[in-house]
C-alpha cells in the first residue's frame, strides 16, 4: 500500500514538472530562446527608435507583413487584434516557428510568454519591443491551429547598417 501510493506521488509530480515545462514554454520547438541570436534580442522601450502598428485579423493576415527596419534598430511593434478568434505573433527563424507550429498543433490550449511573442484575444492589444541585431530576415507568424498554414505570416527585412 505504501509503494503505491508513493508510486502514485511520484507519478503525480512527474506530471505536473511535465506541465508546468510546456505551460512556461520550454518545449520542444522552443520559443525563440536558442533562435534570439539569430533574430536578434529584447528591446528596451525607451530606446525604441520607432513605432509599427500592427493588425491581426480572422482573414489569416498581418498588415503589413512586410516590414523594413536597419540593423541595429529597436522597434515597438502595436499589436491589434482585429478579428473574432484569439491571433498572435511570434519573432523567429522560419525553422524554427515551423517547428513551434507543429508543437501548437499537437497542443492547441497551450499558453506561453516570451518577449519574441504576443497572444491576444479578439479585440485586445498587445507589444513586442525587439532590437534587430543582425542584418537579414526575420519571420513572424500566427501560429494558432490552422493560421500559419492559411497564410499567417510575414517577414521583417532587416537592412546593414554602414558601420
Amino acid at each position: 500500500m505504501k509503494h503505491t501510493f508513493r508510486n502514485t506521488a511520484l507519478a503525480a509530480l512527474v506530471a505536473l514538472t511535465a506541465a508546468a515545462a510546456s505551460a512556461s514554454g520550454t518545449h520542444a520547438g522552443g520559443h525563440g530562446h536558442d533562435a534570439n541570436e539569430a533574430i536578434g534580442k529584447p528591446g528596451v522601450a525607451t530606446k525604441a527608435t520607432r513605432t509599427i502598428n500592427v493588425d491581426m485579423t480572422d482573414s489569416m493576415r498581418f498588415t503589413p507583413a512586410d516590414i523594413s527596419v536597419k540593423q541595429g534598430e529597436t522597434v515597438r511593434f502595436v499589436i491589434k487584434n482585429s478579428g473574432q478568434i484569439k491571433h498572435e505573433l511570434v519573432l523567429g527563424t522560419e525553422k524554427e516557428l515551423k517547428e513551434h507550429y507543429e508543437v501548437m498543433k499537437k497542443n492547441p490550449e497551450m499558453e506561453h510568454s516570451d518577449p519574441n511573442m504576443v497572444t491576444l484575444a479578439p479585440g485586445k492589444s498587445g507589444e513586442i519591443v525587439w532590437q534587430f541585431t543582425k542584418a537579414g530576415k526575420v519571420d513572424f507568424a500566427c501560429l494558432q491551429p490552422g493560421h500559419y498554414d492559411a497564410g499567417m505570416k510575414g517577414a521583417v527585412n532587416v537592412t546593414k547598417t554602414g558601420k
